[in-house]
């Protein structure tokens, strides 16, 4: 794997601490732990976003998310039942897991339900309103209007 030092872009910017944070951590990332769960982000409509997490095995009590800030956190714990059968093959993974998202800007999350197996986070794009782009009315000038200059009476009488 590459190491990259990313501290000479940093040295001659400020402001800019979260960008450093999602640059470290998406360089620090390991495969293994991106592969569980599976998850899919769709793109709804322009402001609005959906997080589907295939959580087989989960129930809703098992699951929690928090979001704070730019950050929504999913985990999943199971309980420890006692089993009372004996396994053949164990192919549905039941370990707990904790899946991390950075969310832009006014990203808020406006719900979760829980079906078929799939946890799915609704998130919406809400701009505050002195943050939109507005339009600004020109407003058309009076024409110009060019006074005539008498001319002197000594230039008439010339």
């Amino acid at each position: 794997m590459r190491t990259y030092d990313l501290s000479p872009l940093f040295r001659s910017s400020v402001g800019f601490d979260r960008m450093t944070r999602v640059l470290e951590s998406a360089l620090k990332t390991d495969d293994q732990a991106l592969s569980y769960p599976p998850y899919n982000i769709e793109k709804i409509s322009d402001d609005a976003y959906r997080i589907s997490m295939a959580v087989a095995g989960f129930g809703a009590e098992d699951l929690d998310i928090t979001s704070q800030e730019n950050l929504l956190v999913i985990t999943g714990k199971t309980k420890n039942d006692a089993e009372n059968g004996q396994y053949l093959y164990r192919g549905i993974a039941g370990r707990a897991f904790e899946r991390r998202f950075q969310l832009a800007d006014h990203i808020k999350v406006t719900g979760a339900n829980l079906a078929n197996g799939l946890l799915n986070v609704e998130l919406v794009r809400e701009i505050p309103e002195a943050m939109k782009p507005r339009t600004i009315k020109i407003a058309a000038a009076a024409p110009s209007q060019v006074l005539e200059h008498k001319q002197s009476d000594q230039q008439q009488a010339a």
